[in-house]
């Protein structure tokens, strides 16, 4: 089954959503994070995509507070980004609580500098992220277009033993407009040892099962949770867990 993971954005500590990462296109969540992870947590999820989108910004986490306080709640894995640029960046992620620290822009950028990280710390502490446009790399915030080819990309990580990927098609993301299947299909007939995780553009549950079907091993949502077009009963019934008086 399909990991639901539902991602989390964080700007002054508050959850938001940007349209294709645009800060001018922000949407303001209400609702205290750690809050919003435990009723995630209660209707079957175990894990969460926290983006640190003030770090992301800066070229330093910012949002640690935040994290420390969403990794305890019972039952939940974290996956956090944003601003992680340094060795230090990577402990100080760790011993927040997270699970795994997400890194993008940097493997691109400073390829050297990410291996000796996941040598320092083992392929298992990361989470690559490769964002896209036309299936080419895209990075430092999605502002500086390479002509990195995406499966180049995830092949060359995957060569060092990371065996956790998740892509985004960034045309897709916080528009609702559907998963880039073509891409993912793609990425799954040439990289099996990648467990692939699609992120951006998935409206329902119907997404879901497409993403399902083709093999990835997870999905990041975010917008669907936010304005309704996934529930959390929906959910729930997916991981099989009877639904509380949550709604």
């Amino acid at each position: 089954m399909t990991e639901i993971i539902p991602a989390m954005d964080l700007i002054d500590g508050r959850c938001v959503r940007l349209a294709q990462g645009d800060f001018s296109r922000k949407t303001v969540y209400a609702g205290d994070p750690a809050e919003t992870a435990t009723r995630f947590a209660e209707v079957g999820v175990r894990r969460m995509h926290m983006v640190d989108l003030d770090g992301a910004k800066t070229g330093s986490p910012a949002n640690l507070a935040v994290l420390e306080r969403v990794a305890k709640t019972p039952g939940l894995l974290v996956d956090f980004g944003g601003g992680v640029r340094t060795m230090e960046n990577v402990r100080d992620v760790l011993s927040a609580g997270a699970s795994l620290v997400s890194i993008g822009s940097i493997a691109q950028r400073e390829p050297e500098t990410f291996a000796r990280m996941v040598e320092a710390f083992g392929p298992d502490r990361f989470l690559l992220g490769a964002d896209a446009r036309d299936e080419k790399i895209t990075i430092n915030g999605w502002k500086t277009d390479t002509d990195v080819p995406v499966l180049a990309f995830l092949r060359r990580f995957a060569d060092l033993g990371l065996k956790d990927a998740f892509v985004t098609d960034v045309s897709r993301d916080g528009m609702m407009t559907g998963p880039a299947l073509g891409l993912y299909r793609q990425i799954r007939g040439a990289l099996n040892e990648i467990r692939l995780i699609a992120s951006g553009g998935v409206r329902s549950m119907a997404d879901v099962d497409e993403l399902a079907s083709i093999g990835c091993a997870g999905v990041i949502i975010g917008k669907a949770f936010y304005e309704g077009g996934i529930s959390l009963k929906e959910v729930s019934e997916y991981a099989g867990k009877a639904y509380s008086t949550l709604s």
